[in-house]
């Protein structure tokens, strides 16, 4: 594919995911015809999306690039972030670089599709920087929900980049060790041409409350209890686990974990030097066995997913240890939008068994990883960008920041969404263009477009049910028999009665028109069929089926 005028010579910054939505964050740098990618993460599928279980963006501006892609430097280990490693990788072959945590989680996904052979994941230890042609990437440690968040100082011949990732500002987290004020007003001094930005909190107005904040709280819901407790958090946040660990001692409580992700992740946080002074791990079969009151459980299925393991205690399913009327879940979590529905549904399952839920609305028992607007304003005052550049939200997470940005008067602020083609220098910056971009879905093993017949049929199944037609002529043109209807979803067998029966003879009237015919077209006669059959439904029933008509036996033609 030919470059357009100024792709080489110009620096140029494209998102192809995370700035049309919360999630799936890809980024791109351009110069000199090279181009350098930050994160390749997944967002989960809603309930519109029957069958999907992630969604990914669409690779193709970069896919046609790939021989110039130096290659992907990954912030820290969310799925957000990296999640579409394991699935899209192999469209683009490109090194992968990331810190010690994160390399490992990666390691694991790339286990899972047989892919950790092909990979070249190189390992960037101590804030040491590298190059990529003509970037020069150094990792600036900034606290955040898991392990080994960071900023990306980019140095490029055009100027320097300040790409913040996901972040907050917490200099007493016990696993991050971020960077210091004054580690990061020395950078904004050296001069930082464009800040890309994390807008995820953008709307509150007070800063996010430090992890150890919430400690107090936690400990002392706990110590409350007289049944067994769960708590449910966000397994990649680690300084949260350890929190758990030390209230399951503080409590005198055996600490058993639950779910694969979980156990994934605390296994890679101990392998890291994390989680050093964690308690011993009870086995659940084992956790079955003790006074209720001598249990901590803490398990995945904080979004209400319906394969983790909150759902199975909740659903009573786990062989292994149960919950009872006077057991206590409490949800240290966020509801992240659009899930609601989910959580919703499980906490209902919970208590209607009796079980006390508290969640971070009843009391002050989860912090976010993401800054508010005073620690924006810091972050802004330290670095003093000449560009501002929001991403990681939905467009009103991203116009509100460019609001900000704009009120601490940034010279130029910008409102990017997935495929917006902006010339960061030289001369004035400006938007340049629109790249193709999109999404794509995992369907199983495949992938698929979003906006693909498959999936909006599929929707349309779901919602409307599906009726399969097939009627068949023998080699004299006469009908071989009746016509068979197969409804799946759309016809009650109580109360469709004269309905079904309308169906037939309006079928068999369809059919004693074609007769007549020189030479019929099965094709023309399967869609004037099918259209006569969705008038019926939509007339008597207001709904649209799928509806499949098949004629054998005449001229395909």
């Amino acid at each position: 594919m030919a470059d357009w005028p100024g792709e080489s010579s110009d620096l140029l910054f494209v998102p192809l995911g995370g700035s049309s939505e919360i999630g799936m964050n890809l980024n791109l740098y351009g110069l000199l015809g090279k181009w350098l990618m930050v994160d390749f993460g997944t967002s989960f599928a809603g309930e519109t999306l029957p069958g999907i279980d992630l969604i990914f963006p669409d690779l193709s501006f970069i896919e046609k690039r790939k021989r110039n892609l130096l290659g992907l430097v990954l912030t820290h280990g969310h799925e957000d972030h990296i999640g579409a490693i394991a699935h899209l990788w192999p469209k683009l072959k490109c090194p992968v670089y990331a810190t010690p945590f994160t390399a490992e989680l990666v390691r694991e996904k790339l286990k899972e599709e047989d892919l950790l052979e092909q990979v070249e994941l190189n390992i960037i230890q101590d804030g040491k920087p590298f190059s990529l042609g003509s970037f020069e990437i150094r990792y600036i440690p900034l606290a955040h929900s898991i392990p080994e968040g960071h900023a990306l100082e980019i140095t490029t011949p055009r100027g320097v980049i300040f790409h913040t990732g996901d972040w907050k500002l917490d200099p007493d987290s016990t696993v991050a060790g971020p960077a210091s004020e004054a580690a990061l007003r020395t950078i904004g001094k050296k001069g930082v041409l464009a800040m890309i930005g994390d807008s995820t909190n953008v709307f509150n107005k007070e800063a996010s409350p430090p992890e150890q904040s919430i400690k107090p709280n936690l400990q002392k819901l706990v110590a409350e209890q007289k049944g067994r407790v769960v708590i449910t958090t966000f397994a990649s946040n680690v300084e949260r686990v350890e929190t758990v660990g030390e209230i399951a001692e503080a409590t005198g409580r055996h600490l058993v974990i639950i779910g694969r992700s979980m156990k994934r992740i605390i296994g890679a946080a101990k392998k890291c030097g994390y989680l050093k002074n964690f308690p011993p791990i009870l086995k659940e079969e084992d956790g079955g066995y003790l006074p209720r009151d001598k249990v901590l459980i803490l398990c995945t299925g904080c979004q209400g997913e319906i394969r983790a393991a909150l759902n199975g205690l909740a659903g009573d399913v786990n062989k292994k240890i149960h919950l009872s009327a006077g057991d206590t879940v409490l949800f240290s979590s966020k509801m992240i939008p659009g899930n609601e529905l989910p959580i919703g549904r499980l906490i209902n399952k919970l208590v209607a068994r009796g079980i006390k839920v508290i969640t971070e609305k009843d009391a002050d028992i989860h912090v976010s990883g993401h800054p508010g607007e005073p620690e924006l304003v810091k972050m802004y005052d330290w670095i003093r960008p000449r560009i501002a550049i929001p991403v990681h939200g939905e467009p009103r997470h991203i116009h509100a920041h460019a609001e900000l940005a704009e009120k601490l008067q940034v010279g130029h602020v910008f409102r990017p969404k997935n495929g917006t083609l902006i010339r960061l220098a030289p001369g004035p910056p400006e938007i340049i263009g629109e790249v193709e971009t999109g999404y794509l879905a995992l369907d199983g093993k495949r992938l698929l477009s979003l906006a693909s017949n498959t999936l909006s049929e599929r929707r349309r199944m779901m919602e409307n049910g599906v009726l399969a037609i097939t009627i068949t002529f023998d080699r004299g043109g006469k009908l071989a028999g009746r016509p068979v209807i197969q409804p799946f979803g759309i016809l009650c067998s109580a109360n469709d009665v004269q309905l079904k029966l309308d169906l037939y003879d309006l079928i068999m009237a369809e059919i004693s028109t074609w007769a007549p015919r020189d030479e019929p077209h099965a094709r023309f006669l399967e869609e004037e069929l099918r259209l006569a059959v969705l008038r019926l439904f939509r007339h008597e029933t207001g709904k649209r089926p799928l509806i499949s008509v098949t004629v054998t036996g005449l001229e395909k033609g």
